[in-house]
């Protein structure tokens, strides 16, 4: 198994730990921003690190920036579900057109999720 992914199993099992922990919600997330940023700067194509430091932009309410990651993913021609659906999510709190968003859901729906990615967190109630 490459240095990278094990980078990678690493973050996501950081992430899930955001939520056990979230006195420290935003020391995680710079630190997941910090290793995520060093695994783009080896492999600047790596769609799960791309995918997974637009769901931590997004989380952080930056959704320009997470949406830049994850469009750079969608042009590198990621088929991953968690993809799909962090788009779908950053461009409801972008308070994008409809179609925009329900169209990402849709190509979503027949995705399979990458085992190294995650979703950005949706709260519909935050808007």
């Amino acid at each position: 198994m490459s240095n990278i992914t094990l980078r990678l199993e690493n973050v996501k099992k950081l992430q899930a730990k955001r939520w056990e922990n979230e006195d420290h919600w935003d020391t995680l997330n710079d630190l997941l921003v910090k290793e995520l940023d060093e695994i783009l700067l080896i492999e600047p194509n790596n769609n799960p690190a791309l995918i997974n430091i637009g769901a931590v932009y997004s989380d952080m309410g930056e959704n320009e920036k997470a949406l830049h990651y994850l469009k750079m993913a969608l042009q590198l021609g990621s088929n991953d579900k968690n993809l799909f659906v962090n788009l779908a999510i950053v461009l409801i709190y972008m308070e994008k057109h409809q179609e925009e968003y329900l169209e990402y859901l849709e190509e979503a729906e027949d995705k399979i999720e990458d085992p190294l990615t995650f979703k950005a967190y949706f709260d519909p109630q935050s808007h």
